[in-house]
């Protein structure tokens, strides 16, 4: 059925494997997919997104980022293992032009509120680090500072991941 649906909607090719040591060879080049977004913007600085959305969703999702990336007139690739509701938006930007880095940040916003505001988290795989801490506290509302007293108790020292995922006030 996904098959059907995905050349259904235009898809250009369509890939599945049983045998174990060619499904790996699938998941390599869906892992090189960074590498060949980085070799097409040579001298750009690399920058990914990842959201998870309710499957319900989904397709809305997709269609709502590549939506953001057209109108902010961005070069991206949309892709990931969709099948959680995970997927990622990738694209490189000038660093020294701050409007295209604006564009650039400006689309990541909007994937995750879209993503927030239709019961999915603010990120499926790739973490907090520094870019998501204010969406995690949209996301979790007073909960984060229960993380960050629990962050405060377990890591007093602020040794692991400094100034990562929560606001610890270092």
């Amino acid at each position: 059925m996904a098959k059907e649906m995905t050349r259904h909607n235009g898809a250009k090719a369509w890939e599945e494997e049983r045998d174990s040591l060619r499904r790996a060879r699938l998941w390599e080049a869906r892992h090189q997919a960074a590498l060949a977004i980085i070799a097409r913007s040579p001298g750009k600085k690399h920058m990914v997104t990842d959201v998870c959305v309710p499957i319900s969703v989904l397709p809305e999702a997709i269609v709502q980022a590549r939506s953001e990336i057209e109108r902010h007139q961005l070069e991206a690739a949309i892709l990931g293992h969709v099948g959680d509701g995970n997927f990622h938006v990738a694209f490189c930007f000038d660093p020294d032009h701050p409007d295209e880095r604006n564009k650039a940040l400006a689309v990541n916003e909007a994937v995750v509120n879209f993503a927030l505001a239709h019961g999915g988290t603010c990120t499926g795989e790739h973490g907090i680090g520094l870019g998501k801490i204010k969406y995690l506290e949209v996301q979790y509302g007073p909960a984060v500072e229960v993380m960050a007293a629990l962050k405060q108790t377990l890591d007093p020292r602020h040794i692991l991941n400094p100034g990562k995922i929560i606001r610890t006030g270092i």
